[in-house]
């Protein structure tokens, strides 16, 4: 596979990061100790480089027509500023990737696939735009994207824009985005800057050229205070969007699986009037009851013991195989392991009790309510 380097990999190298292929991109995996960077996060705030997330802009006049089309979810009601979840499905229902939308005006939207998908995505889309009047653009390669999530992210990120900007970020909603200005570097950018992450805390996402994002990135660290702002790496973004119930695309979501099972079922606007690619295959996977009355579903499951499950490990019931878990851990917050597992529908009641298959040993967990962790506001 080819490896990719972000922007920010010799910001990355001079802060001692140990690198891991992601997608195919060399990412930090973590910088020092994955638990502390989790910590900061849940307490202060981390710094993440998210720059192997692809970007796709959709303009044109029937953009939101088109996204309609592509996507499972109903585009066209989203109002401008906006962000919203949804899917990518195969004609089957499959889901080829999770994504999150931008709308940045009346016909220009902002796609956001994940790394390993993010040219599948963009080709997925230009693919189907063919009798629609827009133009699907894949700016992934000179786009970074820098993150800030954690209880501090709002304050570090103030310091850094002009006192008459600073409402247009503190009454900004979750799944909302602004343009707003970012003084570093000797000047000031207007910038995307979205309220939206994967780490079950507050938090942003800030869309900037590659020959600004290394500036950008220095001069967040050097407007924290001490202690304040923590670089974090995969690892703790792994375990922090576990304890948030989030799926991961290649663990919870893939193209055998579908919508229903994984829980996302709110996502799939089958009273869309539109057609969209998907819909027949989504609307009798439906009526079939997949993720309600058959087949499994994605639960979350804490662990009774010391012992984590972690992903393929099988699902017992009574000692017979009921499921599968998708991604598994021990929860730094909570303090007791965690998983996100598919398992047989009639299994699923929370309260149910059942055992992981730890290499030839049964492991005590529970089915409990998602997300495992939830943030106070």
């Amino acid at each position: 596979m080819t490896e990719n380097y972000t922007a920010l990999y010799e910001e990355h190298k001079k802060l001692g990061a140990s690198f891991t292929d992601f997608g195919g991109w060399q990412m930090p995996l973590k910088y020092s100790s994955e638990l502390a960077e989790h910590h900061a996060v849940r307490k202060s705030a981390g710094l993440f480089d998210l720059s192997h997330m692809g970007e796709v802009w959709v303009t044109g006049p029937e953009a939101a027509a088109f996204l309609d089309y592509a996507l499972v979810g109903k585009i066209s009601a989203m109002a401008e500023g906006k962000a919203k979840y949804s899917l990518i499905c195969q004609e089957d229902g499959g889901i080829i990737d999770d994504l999150i939308t931008y709308r940045r005006g009346p016909e220009k939207f902002l796609v956001v696939p994940n790394a390993g998908n993010a040219k599948v995505v963009a080709d997925a889309l230009a693919e189907r735009a063919a009798g629609f009047d827009v133009l699907v653009k894949d700016a992934s390669a000179e786009t970074s994207l820098i993150a800030v999530q954690g209880p501090r992210a709002e304050a570090i990120l103030l310091r850094l824009m002009p006192a008459e900007q600073h409402a247009l970020v503190t009454e900004l909603k979750y799944y909302a985005a602004v343009e707003v200005g970012f003084t570093f570097d000797g000047g000031t950018q207007e910038l995307l800057l979205a309220r939206t992450g994967y780490t079950g805390e507050d938090g942003f996402e800030i869309f900037v050229a590659n020959d600004s994002a290394a500036a950008l990135w220095q001069a967040i660290a050097e407007t924290a205070e001490e202690g304040e702002l923590t670089p974090a790496g995969l690892a703790s973004r792994d375990s922090l969007r576990l304890e948030a119930g989030m799926p991961l695309y290649g663990n919870e979501l893939s193209r055998e699986g579908n919508p229903f099972a994984a829980g996302l079922g709110p996502a799939v606007a089958l009273s869309k009037e539109s057609d969209f690619v998907g819909k027949d295959a989504l609307a009798a996977l439906k009526a079939d009851g997949a993720g309600s009355t058959s087949g499994r579903k994605l639960v979350g499951l804490k662990g009774l013991g010391r012992r984590a499950g972690r992903g393929h490990y099988p699902v017992l019931k009574d000692g017979a195989v009921v499921g599968e878990v998708t991604s598994g851990q021990p929860s730094p917050t909570l303090g007791y392991p965690v998983a996100l597992a598919y398992v047989d529908v009639e299994h699923t009641e929370l309260g149910t009790a059942l055992d992981i298959d730890l290499r030839g040993k049964s492991e005590p967990f529970e089915v409990v309510a998602l997300p495992f962790y939830k943030r106070t506001k």
